[in-house]
């Protein structure tokens, strides 16, 4: 499975995006959707999850209650972003695993990355 992540951008701090992973083909009910970020020079950094089968949903701590990931059909899985703040910037990726994990390295699957950047 491929996956297409889109929808970054540049936002001012406070505002809000919506990012969207789009699946090449059917997300199976085993997996578990992961959403990651990178700053460059840094470690990739886990910022969320969804078990397909369930729709439940984990979060970072940075970005709890200010980020949230949901699914649409059965190919696409979107991070909507609220309340963006200048350490949000980052390029996010979406990621598929058939494990409940936060561990970049149990997702088999990555998309391309998209862009954010906040401006303060």
């Amino acid at each position: 499975v491929q996956l297409q992540a889109s929808g970054g951008g540049l936002v001012q701090a406070g505002g809000s995006l919506r990012l969207s992973c789009v699946a090449s083909g059917r997300i199976y009910s085993s997996a578990v959707m992961g959403w990651f970020r990178q700053v460059p020079g840094k470690e990739r950094e886990f910022v969320g999850r969804i078990r397909w089968s369930t729709g439940r949903t984990d979060y970072a701590d940075s970005v709890k209650g200010r980020f949230a990931i949901s699914k649409a059909g059965a190919d696409t899985v979107y991070l909507q972003m609220n309340n963006l703040k200048s350490e949000d910037t980052a390029v996010y990726y979406c990621a598929r695993s058939t494990q409940w994990s936060s561990y970049d390295g149990d997702f088999a699957s990555w998309g391309q990355g998209t862009l954010v950047t906040v401006s303060s």
